[in-house]
């Protein structure tokens, strides 16, 4: 849909003069939002979408829960045949952005989070809205479940690499689903409940995004909300805020609260499987890179929930899957939002599969172009080789002219990482590219790694991504 039919239908509706549209980031959906800025000074928010009765079900859901006394946005104008949809603005301020952000502090954090599950549990016991507009499926069972398991395997395990055998991984997924299944199933599953989802406007919170609701269990949306993966909560955190709920709920249904842990950390891991499928098709498969940043806090997550339950004896297949990505994916854990740690991302890639594509929520950095350097791909010697091994860097390094660019490059890098550190930034990204992605940008990517972390050390925290290795 045009600007100038989104600009034309709002006029027609509200009758009062636009000023300008303006395009909101873009999130992992396909949706596209415009803040809509009326000359008046107020705003609104429109919403497109492709998918008739995604929108129908995220409207239906919206206004039940506003009657219900939820905070969520109000919808202004829907129109079942279209598109195009307004609802309330509210802000910018996400508890993610909030997270992420100088103003944070331990206290309001752990209020936010407490006042969070609070909500969470209005929604799970609240009236339950129509179940028969969920889109795409109106109860989270075993092929919801699979739906999720399938999308980690052929998005993430086979992207990345990760051996498996497919009919024993297979068996582990139906057996965990048979485990999950044994929960009560009667409460209203949020499906996308994480820090992204959740506004923050005047310190009220509001919630968005739950088209994707549908009839299901309690331990879900805490799980998601917990092991948000970027969120980078601590396990001191999560046992805190995992305590309070069980508390509220305690006060609602005792019996509920006494059997919710036997699953709960099941259901975490089913929402970290399913989030990496999505960082696996969004990152690998669509080379959006700030998904890929995901991955290590995920992996983390991984790792932290594997003691927790008997996994390498009951899913042995899966577990050895789990195990790898534990041991493998959390080395170049992304740094966190303390003050004075900026993450320098440096990734190597190949012009032939295209331009690597920032962070739309940071941006910032450099793509340089080694292709004008000697190529040891040229010679059959090194042709199964890359710039990671010995060979390929004996022989690069011989080179002065690729000693001359890593030198001008370098001075331009640590030009904008000396000015990022002065003004508390968190992200700069840096690429290499050359012709396969093989050779030479991988070599100068790992170089320049190493001298960036010799200057800088504890200053800055380096991820390091070779894009086509």
């Amino acid at each position: 849909m045009e600007l100038a039919d989104i600009k034309k239908t709002a006029y027609t509706i509200f009758k009062k003069e636009i000023n300008r549209l303006h395009i909101l980031p873009e999130s992992g959906s396909n949706r596209k939002y415009y803040r809509v800025f009326f000359e008046n000074g107020e705003t609104i928010i429109a919403a497109v979408n492709d998918y008739l009765n995604e929108n129908k079900a995220f409207v239906s859901f919206a206004r039940h829960f506003h009657k219900e006394g939820l905070p969520v946005p109000e919808i202004l104008h829907y129109d079942e045949k279209s598109k195009l949809y307004f609802i309330s603005d509210l802000g910018d301020t996400t508890l993610f952005s909030y997270l992420s952000s100088k103003e944070r502090n331990p206290k309001q954090t752990l209020a936010f989070y407490k006042e969070v599950v609070e909500y969470l549990l209005q929604f799970q016991f609240c009236k339950a809205p129509d179940y028969s507009l969920c889109f795409p499926r109106s109860k989270f069972d075993t092929t919801s479940m699979m739906w999720d398991l399938n999308y980690f395997k052929y998005y993430f395990l086979k992207l990345a690499n990760i051996p498996f055998d497919e009919q024993k991984i297979e068996d582990d997924f139906i057996k965990l689903c048979k485990e999950l299944n044994n929960a009560p199933s009667n409460f209203f599953l949020y499906r996308d409940f994480q820090s992204r989802n959740i506004m923050i406007k005047n310190e009220n919170l509001f919630f968005i995004d739950f088209q994707g609701g549908r009839e299901g269990q309690l331990q879900y949306d805490l799980a998601s909300l917990l092991y948000d993966a970027k969120a980078n909560l601590s396990d001191d955190f999560r046992e805190e805020i995992l305590s309070y709920y069980l508390q509220k709920l305690n006060e609602r249904n005792p019996e509920l609260s006494k059997n919710f842990k036997s699953s709960y950390y099941l259901f975490a891991l089913l929402r970290i499987m399913q989030a990496m499928g999505a960082y696996g098709y969004r990152g690998f498969y669509e080379k959006k890179t700030h998904f890929i940043q995901s991955i290590p806090y995920a992996a983390e997550n991984i790792k932290n929930i594997i003691p927790k339950n008997n996994f390498k004896e009951t899913f042995p297949e899966l577990f050895k899957s789990l195990n790898f990505i534990a041991e493998n994916f959390t080395k170049n854990k992304a740094a966190t939002s303390d003050d004075g740690i900026l993450t320098v991302n440096i990734s190597s890639f190949s012009f032939k599969k295209g331009y690597p594509l920032g962070d739309a929520e940071h941006g910032g950095g450099f793509v340089f172009d080694c292709r004008s350097l000697p190529n040891p791909g040229r010679e059959e010697r090194f042709k199964t080789f890359n710039g990671k091994d010995k060979c390929i860097i004996d022989w690069l390094s011989e080179k002065n002219e690729v000693a001359e660019f890593l030198e001008t490059c370098s001075k331009l890098i640590f030009s904008s990482i000396d000015n990022y550190l002065q003004r508390k930034f968190n992200l700069i990204s840096v690429s290499f590219g050359c012709t396969g992605g093989q050779h030479r940008s991988v070599y100068c990517t790992e170089q320049t790694a190493k001298k960036i972390n010799a200057k800088y050390s504890k200053k800055v925290k380096i991820i390091i991504q070779h894009r086509e290795l």
